[in-house]
């Protein structure tokens, strides 16, 4: 792996949790338990959130799609920007091509020389060239529709770390485990606190859930 000069925030930008982020966003937590749960500023969660509906992406997300990786579709390295005097390809095209046997990047980066060549605009390289038929590929997925039926699926987790709880009457500080369940056809969110994560714990609140649901 090449590496290029950056400065300490785009290494911290590397370092953020950004997976932990989305995932515990679409389960209805505040920014600021997101925060806490991930270990990194409102701020950032914010920010995350923010540039993260701008490219439509939301949880749940591919396997393959990590940390770093999201790092550099959420806030891409300056050397991958396109310079505003650069032809843009057509990736309608691109993607319709692509499907042809006999077609790949190679050969439709060479038409799109040809075609910069004619018209006197400045070409992308080949490797800016994937990068960006890559990141188009990738909102085509993330936009896609998932056709999902009113009760069908309920996802279910503990929300990261513990938050506290004061006891009013002795100051003694508590650790309270939340539990998070979030309809995925309404986005209706349920979060209840527990003194642990043990099976009888995970169990009541399945079935707190279920009863909460079922009277909605």
């Amino acid at each position: 792996m090449r590496h290029h000069g950056v400065n300490n925030s785009k290494e911290v930008a590397h370092m953020t949790k950004y997976r932990e982020i989305l995932r515990l966003a679409s389960l209805g937590l505040s920014q600021q338990n997101i925060a806490d749960s991930s270990g990194v500023s409102k701020k950032t969660v914010n920010r995350v959130l923010k540039r993260a509906k701008e490219l439509n992406i939301f949880w749940p997300l591919e396997a393959n799609e990590t940390d770093a990786v999201l790092a550099e579709k959420l806030f891409p390295s300056a050397q991958k920007q396109v310079s505003s005097t650069k032809r843009i390809p057509d990736f309608n095209y691109i993607q319709k091509e692509l499907l042809r046997n006999g077609v790949n990047k190679k050969l439709l980066w060479t038409e799109y020389l040809e075609e910069c060549r004619q018209s006197g605009d400045e070409p992308l390289m080949y490797s800016q060239f994937c990068y960006y038929i890559q990141q188009d590929e990738q909102k085509r997925r993330a936009t896609m529709h998932i056709n999902r039926k009113p009760g069908e699926q309920i996802e279910v987790d503990w929300a990261g770390a513990p938050a506290q709880i004061t006891d009013p009457d002795t100051g003694e500080i508590i650790p309270a485990f939340l539990f998070v369940g979030v309809m995925t056809y309404s986005q209706y969110p349920y979060v209840e606190a527990f003194i642990n994560e043990k099976q009888r714990a995970w169990i009541t609140a399945h079935v707190h859930i279920c009863m909460s649901t079922s009277a909605a």
